[in-house]
């Protein structure tokens, strides 16, 4: 009997003592959740009225939301009654064990400040890195979000980006177009280059500049004669000409009697 009556004061003394600190570390933490979601929605509309650099703006966003979360949970278990002091301390041994788990992690993170402070890329920029290819949709803290043409969506580390070979295609606002054209052999090779210039010049995207269009032999093939076309022309352009053009010069050479050769074997057969 006596033990039932010390547990009946216990429990009481613990609703008692903790059951208010309970309750106002929750209603503190969903107030709290609440304000820094309207910090963060707060932040997103001033960066864009200031017009911040838009890769800036995931990354400072998402940062701000976790610093201000972690200052929150603490708040949290302080009012619980739990000492801060030895909480801490717990804390940075624990963070210790989880930085070196998490080593990758935090290479991420540092590869993120990288690609920040200068600049490989940006938000818009279409970039062929770690074996994906797509346009740069947002730069976060740890990853960067490609859309692919096929509007796949790709994630890649930010660790990798930072530190491993990668292609941006929009930083210059120029791109030569090379092409590849076989003839088959007995075909006049002048002819040839004659009819693709002539292509070449109706075309108003083709550019003159840095250099002129060029045109030359480039391989005599197993079963062609491939000449080798370069031009030049503005970004935005470059896959509209290579695609017309493929397909100006399949139907022109047809018109031109200049064939355009399949792989093929010629086999003689003695007695």
């Amino acid at each position: 009997m006596d033990k039932i009556e010390n547990l009946s004061e216990q429990l009481y003394n613990i609703v008692v003592v903790y059951g208010p600190k309970l309750v106002g570390a929750i209603i503190t933490l969903i107030i709290g959740m609440w304000i820094i979601s309207i910090i963060r929605s707060t932040l997103r509309k001033r960066f864009e009225k200031r017009n911040v650099d838009t890769s800036l703006r995931g990354f400072l966003n998402s940062m701000i939301g976790i610093v201000l979360k972690m200052m929150l949970w603490i708040s949290v278990i302080g009012m619980m009654g739990v000492q801060m002091t030895s909480f801490i301390a717990i804390l940075g041994a624990a963070g210790l064990a989880v930085g070196m788990a998490l080593s990758g992690t935090l290479q991420n993170f540092a590869g993120g400040v990288i690609i920040l402070l200068f600049k490989p890329f940006k938000v818009g920029d279409y970039i062929d890195a770690q074996g994906h290819a797509g346009t740069v949709s947002e730069i976060q803290i740890f990853n960067t979000i490609l859309k692919t043409p096929d509007n796949k969506t790709i994630i890649i580390p930010n660790g990798g980006l930072s530190t491993g070979s990668m292609t941006n295609y929009s930083t210059e606002q120029q791109r030569r177009v090379d092409f590849t054209f076989g003839i088959a052999y007995g075909d006049d090779v002048e002819k040839a280059k004659q009819v693709l210039m002539k292509l070449i010049k109706a075309d108003e995207r083709i550019l003159n500049e840095p250099a002129e269009p060029f045109i030359a032999v480039s391989e005599l093939a197993n079963s062609s004669v491939n000449l080798v076309v370069r031009v030049w022309a503005n970004a935005s352009s470059y896959w509209g000409i290579y695609f017309d053009m493929h397909e100006k010069v399949y139907k022109t050479f047809a018109k031109e009697g200049l064939q355009i050769p399949f792989p093929q074997m010629d086999v003689h057969l003695q007695k």
